[in-house]
């Protein structure tokens, strides 16, 4: 869920439409409806995925790292491309840029709905987050343009209703559909969702909405697009495949390798700049200490959403053998405080309060994730939605106060011309944050996971009744293989020797004392990494320290 940063993306209501832009189009309101129906259909594409992994690595076989490759994939591809996708809209057209990006964005959802293995699904995930990369920064431009100043406020506050309509119905939706499952379809049909409403939104673009262009516009630095491809995907990779093939060499290599190529990186924008001003990232902006200090405080915090979703998600369905509709609906109390909080937030607290109010939503956050971690290992297996509801209020909630304002607090010591470039920067950055918790905390989950059988497997097996000693010695060998190899579905020999030894009489024991270690070993090891999480948050809360405390803009000259 962590794309719901994209209603931070601040929209200057002070400022003047640009010189260069056109009368008011009539048509304007439908070309909106357009442009917020395509908002909806890129962040319901990022929730409602959240609970149709289990169903995904079921059907396919999916490795560890391959679900997390489906999330961190696609907001890797997002990221790198997101400020290219909007320099290629003031050069080439917003209409334009927008009409491939979701034209691209069909394309990729259709390659998603018809994959037959997990590496397809993976690859057309990536190319899901290269078309939303193109097409989502036209949104804010083409309102920027087409609107009136005094038309603005309202544009935005449709704009962020319908984000949070997104948040609020990802989970649930795809919930109704992985359970429903239309058509014999099942997790494929909430990638058969974009399609219609993709073409719908094409073919209003292509109708009601205007071209515009940038008189000014940067050009484009490909070199350090590429160079900032290779060294994430230098990070990244190991990361999430390191684990999996016990850190060979080539990974720490990869690791290591990262450090100078980032340098290089940095040193070809530098010459960028000077050669002609149109780098690819701004590094001048970094010189502002509130911007650096927010961006470190962006790229942390992002971790933590992306992280716990993905673990939460496979904790109740995978573990406590939850429904993907009862695991959306468990959802409900974080998606209706991001939205609601997050309102008031901006528009009360934080003018009053400034840092503080971030500061409140870091703790916020911190207790809900800690006090969820507790909950969940107290309760075990007897966990209910209401036992979670508190917690997950408090992490929706303290987000809200913590999301929405970051962006307006950091912006506001940079110059206004730079107002642009820096956003761009704090978006990417936050879908960076999100691929990078997805790659660490999914590594810190399925490396505890495996580590936790054994003592969970110690715990239950010396309780189950009329089971012969040799078959409680196959209980600990199924559940720890089950549980320590990559695909969590299949069937390792061991379990297979177990039921041929096993009689009618035994079945039942032995299967409700593998279900048993299951339950226990995802319980300890979603607690485990809950911790880990609100370690993280405890960091992002210092970091806030070094933002101003007022929200306030230097005199200008």
């Amino acid at each position: 869920m962590s794309e719901a940063g994209q209603a931070e993306r601040p929209v200057q209501t002070g400022r003047p439409v640009s010189p260069d832009a056109p009368a008011p189009d009539p048509r304007r309101w439908l070309a909106l409806t357009v442009l917020l129906v395509a908002t909806f259909m890129d962040l319901l594409d990022v929730n409602i995925v959240t609970v149709a992994i289990p169903s995904i690595q079921q059907d396919l076989g999916a490795s560890a790292v391959a679900l997390q490759a489906m999330t961190a994939g696609y907001t890797l591809s997002f990221a790198v491309i997101l400020i290219t996708g909007g320099r290629l809209g003031d050069i080439f057209g917003r209409k334009r840029m927008f009409l491939t990006g979701v034209a691209g964005f069909i394309a990729a959802s259709a390659l998603c709905t018809v994959a037959q293995n997990s590496e397809m699904l993976v690859g057309s995930r990536i190319l899901q987050g290269f078309a939303a990369a193109i097409m989502v920064p036209q949104v804010l431009a083409i309102i920027h343009v087409t609107f009136a100043p005094q038309e603005i406020g309202r544009v935005v506050s449709l704009y962020a209703g319908m984000i949070g309509l997104a948040i609020v119905a990802g989970p649930i939706l795809g919930g109704v559909l992985v359970d429903w499952s239309p058509l014999g379809l099942g997790w494929r049909s909430i990638f058969v969702v974009n399609l219609p409403v993709g073409l719908a939104a094409l073919a209003g673009a292509w109708a009601w909405m205007r071209e515009s262009k940038s008189p000014h516009a940067m050009r484009l630095d490909p070199v350090g697009m590429v160079l900032a491809i290779i060294g994430l995907l230098l990070l990244m990779l190991p990361l999430m495949l390191g684990r999996e093939l016990d850190w060979p060499v080539w990974s720490v290599v990869s690791l290591v390798a990262a450090v100078p190529v980032i340098v290089l990186f940095v040193c070809y924008e530098r010459h960028k700049t000077r050669k002609d001003g149109s780098p690819l990232v701004v590094l001048s902006l970094f010189k502002v200490r509130a911007f650096g200090a927010g961006i470190g405080t962006q790229l942390l915090f992002s971790c933590v959403p992306a992280g716990f979703f993905l673990s939460w998600t496979l904790y109740l369905q995978g573990g406590l053998g939850w429904s993907a509709l009862h695991t959306g609906l468990t959802a409900i109390p974080f998606s209706l405080g991001v939205p609601i909080v997050g309102t008031i937030a901006v528009r009360t607290l934080f003018p009053r309060y400034g840092r503080y109010c971030l500061m409140a939503g870091s703790l916020m956050m911190t207790a809900g994730v800690a006090s969820y971690a507790w909950v969940a290992q107290h309760l075990g297996t007897g966990i209910t939605s209401w036992h979670a509801a508190p917690s997950m209020l408090l992490l929706g909630s303290g987000m809200g106060l913590l999301m929405a304002p970051l962006t307006g607090l950091i912006l506001r010591e940079v110059k206004p011309q730079e107002a642009g470039a820096a956003s761009g920067i704090i978006n990417a950055t936050g879908q960076l944050g999100a691929a990078l918790g997805v790659a660490v905390i999914g590594g810190i989950f399925f490396s505890a996971l495996a580590g936790n059988v054994g003592a969970q497997a110690d715990r239950v097996v010396p309780t189950v009744q009329a089971v012969s000693v040799q078959q409680a010695d196959g209980i600990r060998a199924c559940a720890t293989d089950s549980l320590g190899q990559d695909d969590l579905t299949a069937v390792p020999a061991s379990c297979t020797a177990l039921a041929a030894t096993s009689d009618r009489g035994s079945q039942d024991a032995i299967g409700g004392a593998l279900d048993e270690i299951r339950a226990r070993t995802f319980v300890a090891t979603y607690s485990e990494a809950l911790y880990w999480a609100a370690g993280g948050l405890a960091v992002v809360t210092c970091l806030l320290f070094l933002l101003p405390h007022r929200p306030h803009r230097p005199a200008e000259a």
